[in-house]
């Protein structure tokens, strides 16, 4: 089976893009884990189908490295964006798409007939400990003391669609990532395992940051792990509301805004990398 695709990427979170309004894909858990892996197959952070949708313009599906499917990337939502355009599906720079975590609501910036960046309306954080999940003696997680991988750590729980736990650290270079990172995303306090972003505060509008994603390992950026950085630095008093922060991660930079009821506004670029063709046995 010959199965067409795009590599793209947003901030260096790349993902394989399958278009699924012109073909129908019946494995993409068996798949995500067969292209993924770099060296080997194709090579990426997971795999996107983009998709018809019967309550949006379109719907994207995510799976990570281990096969596993997310609710939510927020730089994958940008790539979706620029594809469906780029590739004439639609003459829109506003449009709307359908994932795990709701219908999301893109801005598309063309320069040259091309996206060259998207922001995206992701919406409102959650905070209560059930829409995480987290298991506390408190209803939310902010600013929490606790004991993870032999160590203590100050952190704040936040749900972007997806759960993320924050954390805030001297030197984000330092740190031993592959072996911290599993365990926090493996924690028993995290029943559906967790995204973990570990934070250097620069200054009020600039926060330095690398990520621990579940299903996927440390990879270049994170979306929707930005924003609850962002969440997280507003309620701890390290930045402030409907102000433009930058995330400087591996991969590049976003900029966030946060308002007052926790709704989060997403800009960051979509590149286009390649296209190739898959040569599946099934």
């Amino acid at each position: 089976m010959r199965i067409p695709f795009v590599k793209m990427h947003g901030c260096a979170n790349d993902y394989i893009y399958i278009d699924c309004l012109k073909t129908t894909i019946d494995n993409p858990n068996e798949l995500a884990k067969i292209m993924s892996p770099r060296h080997f197959s194709v090579g990426s952070d997971g795999l996107v189908l983009i998709c018809p949708s019967d309550v949006a313009d379109f719907k994207m599906r995510m799976f990570n490295l281990d096969g596993s499917e997310g609710k939510m990337c927020g730089n994958a939502i940008r790539c979706v964006g620029k594809y469906v355009y780029d590739s004439g599906y639609t003459t829109s720079t506003e449009l709307s798409i359908e994932t795990l975590s709701g219908i999301k609501y893109l801005s598309l910036h063309v320069v040259n007939g091309k996206v060259q960046t998207v922001s995206v309306k992701m919406g409102q954080a959650k905070l209560n400990k059930e829409d995480i999940p987290v298991v506390s003696n408190t209803d939310t997680v902010i600013s929490q003391t606790v004991s993870i991988a032999e160590g203590i750590y100050t952190i704040t729980c936040v749900s972007m669609g997806n759960p993320h736990c924050i954390t805030y650290v001297e030197d984000v270079k330092r740190l031993d990532l592959e072996k911290l990172g599993p365990k926090f995303e493996f924690d028993p306090m995290f029943p559906e395992r967790v995204n973990t972003e570990f934070i250097h505060v620069i200054d009020r509008t600039t926060l330095d940051m690398r990520v621990w994603e579940r299903g996927s390992g440390e990879t270049w950026a994170c979306g929707t792990g930005a924003c609850a950085a962002t969440v997280s630095s507003v309620l701890n008093g390290y930045c402030d509301y409907d102000a433009p922060i930058t995330i400087h991660l591996l991969g590049g930079d976003l900029k966030i805004t946060v308002d007052h009821d926790l709704n989060v506004l997403m800009e960051g670029p979509a590149t286009k990398v390649y296209e190739g063709v898959y040569e599946y046995e099934c």
